[in-house]
């Protein structure tokens, strides 16, 4: 009799605490379908499928992806508070609508992407830095034009422009005039970004010289090794002269962090708060994610496909964005 009533109570005791732990367990918080954002470049749209398998498959969420790009997203969001979740905002670039977001309480920034911001630079190939270590900012450009030379236009260092019409292509001009390229280098036409990222593919794959204008984090800056050249500090004042193409005399500063955020609902984050810690520390070391968007150009895969890779080879990542119990869900499902 002791003994059976020994096993009972033990059995009661087990369902007490797996009661316990399973009201402890992250939850979705909500049955209404969160909507995410899958901007239309691949690192966005990668980050869109991250964040819809750990909520779906980790927290139980019904979770619907739908087309976003940065402006009517964040002006969507403005609007009607649609989408839930924008994982990737760059909020630099639609600062004024980012401003009235915050104004109007509807969204708030859940974290910043990016473990280093947006990058905006001038690059070079890796093989071009470690055979010239004496080339590691900008303002060694000069001396050293000879390395960017090409052979069918002698004496003069080769710098690829930035796509006609980006805001990059009057800032890079008055930066070439601010550090007194003019005389020793020309400014060759790339006509788009298409044509600029093939240039980068071909120059590397020939193992020729390359100095221009990028981006990242991107599958261009993983792919092809690039390494950012060092500038000055931002100075907002000087920055500002440079995007005009009329400035006077322009000077030399670096570019702002690019401010990319996880931005969300605030009706997400009062009605899921699991959902809203997730957000909070969701974040890509730049370097990382640049690797990952180049095994998805390489492989010419989707944004689903990627988010899956990434998910399999970066663990130690996204295992800190969420408890345990969320962790082995997601690792289940895969």
């Amino acid at each position: 009799m002791k003994i059976r009533t020994s096993i009972l109570a033990g059995a009661c005791l087990s369902c007490m605490l797996l009661g316990g732990n399973a009201a402890q367990a992250a939850e979705c918080g909500t049955t209404d379908p969160i909507t995410v954002a899958e901007m239309t470049w691949l690192s966005a749209g990668t980050l869109a499928y991250v964040t819809k398998a750990i909520l779906a498959e980790g927290y139980g969420c019904t979770v619907q992806i739908v087309p976003g790009d940065t402006v009517p997203t964040a002006s969507s969001m403005l609007a009607k508070g649609e989408p839930d979740i924008a994982p990737e905002l760059w909020v630099s670039t639609v600062k004024s609508t980012w401003d009235q977001m915050l104004a109007k309480g509807t969204v708030y920034k859940a974290g910043d992407i990016f473990a280093s911001g947006g990058q905006e630079g001038w690059w070079i190939p890796d093989y071009v830095a470690e055979a010239h270590p004496e080339i590691r900012s900008v303002s060694d450009l000069k001396d050293n034009w000879k390395v960017f030379e090409d052979a069918s236009a002698p004496g003069k260092g080769r710098f690829f422009a930035c796509p006609p019409g980006w805001g990059c292509e009057i800032i890079t001009n008055n930066l070439i005039k601010a550090l007194g390229l003019e005389e020793t280098y020309e400014v060759y036409p790339t006509g788009s970004g298409a044509n600029l990222k093939a240039t980068i593919a071909r120059q590397v794959s020939r193992h020729k010289p390359f100095v221009g204008w990028y981006w990242g984090p991107t599958e261009v800056i993983g792919k092809y090794r690039l390494k950012v050249l060092d500038m000055p500090a931002y100075d907002a004042a000087k920055f500002t002269c440079l995007t005009d193409a009329k400035c006077e005399k322009p000077e030399l500063t670096g570019w702002a962090v690019g401010e990319v955020a996880v931005a969300a609902t605030t009706s997400l984050k009062e009605k899921a708060p699991d959902v809203a810690e997730f957000l909070s520390k969701m974040q890509v070391p730049n370097a990382e994610i640049s690797d990952v968007l180049a095994w998805g150009d390489d492989n010419k895969a989707s944004p689903e496909e990627v988010a899956a890779y990434f998910f399999k080879n970066y663990e130690s990542i996204w295992t800190k964005w969420v408890p345990a119990d969320v962790a082995e869900k997601v690792k289940a499902s895969l």
